[in-house]
């Protein structure tokens, strides 16, 4: 995903790193964002940095993606080395979209072919892709796989067609459970991703979705609530009155609801918006998507692609996010990067008590500052975190404290 490019400075065209991202470095795990920026079809609600084919400029086409992508990776390699940031082998690689899967396998296949030369991976890397469940067939899922694919996510959504057509997604339902069908032949991880709170969308809606996506007994399952982004087709929509606005309460009922059926079925809550299944003899964390504990926990990750995010020991810095200047720089051997920023210490505080705290691996009470521990007590008493957790050291949220994560954020920053 390509978030809003902040503003920040200008990023160095030989892409070198200051020493400061260098620091700690070894104890850090390094990760793999691939940004693969193609979609047949724009959904309405999406606002991530993708393009369809006729948005493409000259020189531009996806057949030629995999070898840009390619030549990133290497040069981000080069990059971290002169910058005397510690060799490690990539601890997740996740390919992200877009529909990634629009592309050959074989292409991805390519590009993590080109990770695994200019990197290693770790003993274990888990390896995710991203996919619409119309996108693939058992031979793609079989290459992925013996390239070294690990996981597959399918963009699921909803099972009520009226809801789907609404978000403008184009998949057909009845192609979900012969996709996760065809990952566990290939030996795939699966998870599922449902969106809720589409205007229009009933609890009865939502609940169908819930245990459809759990009949098809998924390893891993992320539940979000639609977020309505200014510039998006169904932004617009709801300005001409044309769909009912987001209604807040539902999506709380609904939350609750996923939180309880999920439950149920034997799946954990890790994260706000995640919940995974025990492995057999391995317990919960097995089926956890340890890409994206990467992100929350603060570690290192570099996004390859237009408009990919990076971030190395404070260092953040995003990519242009037009494939076409992407692309030119990319094959000229320079920086795509279109800026960059070094956290000072408060935004690195702020940033880990907003992303700790949505975990259940907990927030430790140590990390905060004197006005965040004073506010303990009173988040305790509200019923919004654990007791027993924070009197042994670590904040972890209670079903409420999920619901109301933003404002416990803010008690806890004063």
């Amino acid at each position: 995903m390509a978030p809003a490019q902040p503003e920040g400075l200008p990023a160095p065209l030989d892409g070198r790193l200051p020493a400061s991202a260098a620091e700690g470095s070894a104890d850090r795990t390094l990760s793999l964002y691939v940004h693969v920026p193609f979609c047949a079809v724009r959904c309405g609600y999406c606002d991530f940095n993708t393009y369809t084919a006729v948005e493409l400029g000259d020189g531009v086409s996806q057949d030629a993606y995999a070898a840009d992508a390619a030549a990133e990776v290497r040069w981000a390699r080069r990059v971290l080395q002169d910058s005397g940031v510690a060799a490690r082998p990539l601890h997740s690689v996740f390919f992200g979209g877009g529909t990634p899967t629009l592309l050959p396998a074989e292409d991805l296949a390519a590009v993590l072919g080109q990770a695994r030369g200019s990197f290693g991976l770790a003993e274990g890397a888990e390896v995710t892709t991203e996919a619409n469940p119309d996108s693939v067939t058992p031979r793609s899922l079989r290459v992925l796989a013996e390239a070294g694919v690990t996981r597959v996510s399918f963009g699921m959504q909803s099972a009520a067609p009226h809801v789907l057509a609404v978000l403008d997604r184009t998949h057909d339902p009845d192609n979900v459970p012969r996709a996760v069908a065809w990952a566990r032949e290939a030996g795939l991880g699966v998870s599922v991703d449902l969106i809720y709170g589409t205007p229009g969308e009933t609890l009865a809606d939502w609940e169908h979705s819930l245990r459809t996506a759990v009949g098809y007994e998924p390893d891993h399952v992320s539940a979000y609530s639609l977020i309505i982004e200014d510039g998006t087709r169904l932004a617009a929509r709801m300005r001409r009155g044309e769909v009912p606005p987001v209604d807040e309460d539902d999506q709380a009922d609904k939350y609750e609801l996923a939180d309880r059926i999920l439950g149920e079925a034997g799946y954990e809550w890790y994260e706000v918006s995640n919940w995974s299944r025990p492995a057999r003899g391995a317990g919960a964390r097995a089926h956890r998507s340890r890409h994206n504990l990467a992100y929350w926990h603060n570690q290192d990750w570099w996004g390859i692609g237009p408009g990919a995010h990076s971030h190395v020991g404070g260092t953040r810095w995003w990519n242009l996010k037009h494939p076409v200047p992407y692309t030119n720089r990319v094959r000229a051997g320079e920086s795509p990067a279109a800026g960059r920023e070094i956290l000072d210490a408060d935004t690195r505080h702020l940033e880990r008590v907003m992303l700790e705290a949505r975990i259940r691996d907990g927030l430790p009470v140590a990390a905060l500052d004197d006005a965040g521990r004073a506010a303990v007590a009173g988040l305790i008493a509200d019923g919004l975190v654990q007791p027993g957790p924070a009197l042994r050291g670590t904040l972890v949220l209670t079903l409420r404290g999920r619901l109301l994560g933003d404002a416990v954020v803010r008690r806890l920053l004063g």
